[in-house]
Formats: C-alpha cells, sequence, structure tokens
C-alpha cells in the first residue's frame, strides 16, 4: 500500500494541476459519457457514479456532468469512443497499464507508443504486465484525529486493508464489489475522502533509485498529457525525496 499511496498523492497533485488548465475536464467529460452509454441512472450504473464523483471531486458543474450523460446516454452521433489499455515497461522493467478512451485507435496507439520510446521504455503485448496488477478499491484521507472511527466504519462494511501512515493520514483497500458500500458508509457519517477511485493495485511493488523514479515520473506525465489517456498505473514504489512538489 506505501507504494500505491505514493504514486496515488502524484497522481492527486498531478490532477489538481491539470484541473487548473481544463486538462482534466476534458478526460472526465469521456469518462462519463461513455460510462453512460450503460446507463444514465447511477444506482443502476456504478461505473457512471463513480465518474460522476470523480467530476464533483474536481468541481466540474452539475450542467457540464448532465450534458456528458446525455451524449453518452442519447448515443450521440458520431460519438465511437472506446476503451483501450495498452501494457509496457519503463526503463528498468517497471511494469505500466496505460488506460485509454479514444476515438481512434491507430492515433492513440502510436502516441502511446511514441512516448514511451521517447522516455525509454518499451510498449509490450496484451497481457504481458496486466497480470501483475488487481482492480481494487483505494479510499484515502488526509491526517485527522478521527482514525479509529473511520477505521471501525470501513471494517464493519467490509474493507480489506487500512494502512495508518506516520503522518496520520488512513489509506484504505477494497475488493471492487465492496468499494461503493464502504464509500458510502463513510460519507454518510460526514467522512469526505480525499481520493476515492477503483484503481489497478499492483500485487508486488518494486523499488527503485531516486534517479530511476524521476524517470519513471516523466514517462508516466508524459503519457497521462495526452488527451486519450485516462489512467496510468505502475507497480514501482517510488523514493518520497524523488516526488516533485506543486
Amino acid at each position: 500500500m506505501a507504494g500505491h499511496s505514493k504514486w496515488a498523492n502524484i497522481r492527486h497533485r498531478k490532477n489538481k494541476q491539470d484541473a487548473a488548465k481544463g486538462k482534466i475536464f476534458t478526460k472526465l467529460i469521456r469518462e462519463i459519457t461513455v460510462a453512460a452509454k450503460g446507463g444514465s441512472d447511477i444506482e443502476s450504473n456504478a461505473k457512471l457514479r463513480l465518474a460522476i464523483d470523480k467530476a464533483l471531486a474536481q468541481n466540474m458543474s452539475r450542467d457540464t456532468i448532465e450534458r456528458a450523460i446525455k451524449r453518452g446516454a442519447g448515443g450521440e452521433e458520431g460519438m465511437q469512443m472506446e476503451e483501450v489499455t495498452y501494457e509496457g515497461y519503463a526503463p528498468g522493467g517497471v511494469a505500466l497499464l496505460v488506460e485509454c478512451l479514444t476515438d481512434n485507435r491507430n492515433r492513440t496507439a502510436g502516441e502511446v507508443r511514441h512516448i514511451f520510446a521517447k522516455h525509454g521504455g518499451n510498449l509490450g503485448t496484451t497481457g504481458s504486465v496486466s497480470y501483475l496488477f488487481k482492480q481494487c478499491g483505494i479510499i484515502c484521507f488526509p491526517a485527522n484525529n478521527q482514525g479509529e472511527e473511520i477505521t471501525s466504519i470501513a471494517i464493519d462494511h467490509g474493507a480489506d486493508d487500512i494502512t495508518m501512515n506516520d503522518d496520520s493520514s488512513i489509506e484504505i483497500l477494497t475488493s471492487r464489489e465492496n468499494f461503493i458500500t464502504v464509500k458510502s458508509a463513510l460519507e454518510a457519517a460526514a467522512f469526505k475522502p480525499e481520493i476515492a477511485e477503483l484503481s489497478m493495485v499492483a500485487s508486488t511493488q518494486l523499488t527503485v533509485s531516486a534517479e530511476n523514479n524521476l524517470g519513471i515520473i516523466s514517462l508516466v506525465e508524459a503519457l497521462d498529457s495526452l488527451d486519450d489517456v485516462q489512467n496510468v498505473y505502475t507497480n514501482v514504489e517510488l523514493c518520497e525525496e524523488s516526488i516533485p512538489e506543486e
């Protein structure tokens, strides 16, 4: 969990920076629109509910969210977005999963391949690294003095693992199936998480040097800058001293 937490924190800061530029909105709108193809009812469409929660966390307006839902649920003409996942390696054999939403698979594949090559990585074949990851729910709280109550609620509602960090921040790991249950129970008790998402978590974490960490961060941020890329996951345990500040 510690490695995931460090990377989640980087992604969280990156998302906040992107939101200031409006870039993250483009990705969130795509995610909502594609999710809405499965139905506009958030009670029966958990994927849409999660996409909306992420958008609201980035202060997206309700009007923008509703328009994206209508586009997806209505099957807007010309809307041919598809989900594609690319797998590859960063320098040092670090595994990367790159989740995309695209209307042109050939364009996206070319852009992703170019980024990997430019940053010393290699694009792999389907299945080359995905077996190292499992989809789980991640719920993170910043430092607070109510850790025992948060922990108790999470355990009672099916959390798989809870980490209390030295700074009193809390990380909760759930199964995919129990994520909404645990998240909803915490929110009902007025505990609003800083991060709450379904994420691909590596079964084991690699540790690399601070120098290699910087190269990995550079590769991941370059991938994340592509409009078609929604999420990038890695199995590396990053060193704190190499994490750039905002």
